[in-house]
């Protein structure tokens, strides 16, 4: 069974495309590669993509039975955030027209895998419950 975390950038100001454009080069490649892959990317995204990747690289390894070097990229995603609030800016549209500036955001959402890991963490021992008095021999019961 896989161990897998996730790290996730909110609000992320870039278009939803464009950020698809990057994450689609890592998906499925260790993630010593894909980090490799992202330092020397010359699109602006791969600058966010490389701070949430790492961000899940140290979230994962917070279980000692991960080893950074088996961790995969296993999901990536990125979906449309909310327009960025304050002012509406207009550029000129048809027929006289003004239309509104769209300043897009997105969620970038990367998951990393280790296949070899156990997902489930040790149990603490449960300790055995204490016998409860009853209300007869507490004296509060019914008279």
């Amino acid at each position: 069974m896989s161990f897998e975390v996730r790290a996730v950038h909110r609000r992320a100001r870039m278009s939803a495309y464009k950020a698809r454009r990057v994450l689609d080069l890592i998906r499925g490649r260790s993630v010593n590669q894909a980090l490799d892959d992202l330092r020397h990317d010359r699109h602006r995204a791969a600058r966010f993509i490389y701070k949430v990747l790492a961000s899940a690289v140290a979230n994962a390894l917070q279980n000692p039975s991960v080893r950074a070097n088996r961790l995969v990229v296993s999901k990536t995603f990125a979906q449309d955030g909310p327009p960025l609030p304050g002012g509406m800016r207009l550029r000129p549209g048809p027929q006289g027209r003004a239309m509104p500036i769209k300043r897009r955001t997105c969620h970038i959402h990367v998951h990393v895998a280790d296949p070899q890991a156990s997902a489930a963490e040790p149990e603490a021992p449960v300790a055995e419950p204490v016998a409860a008095e009853t209300a007869e021999s507490a004296g509060g019961g019914e008279e």
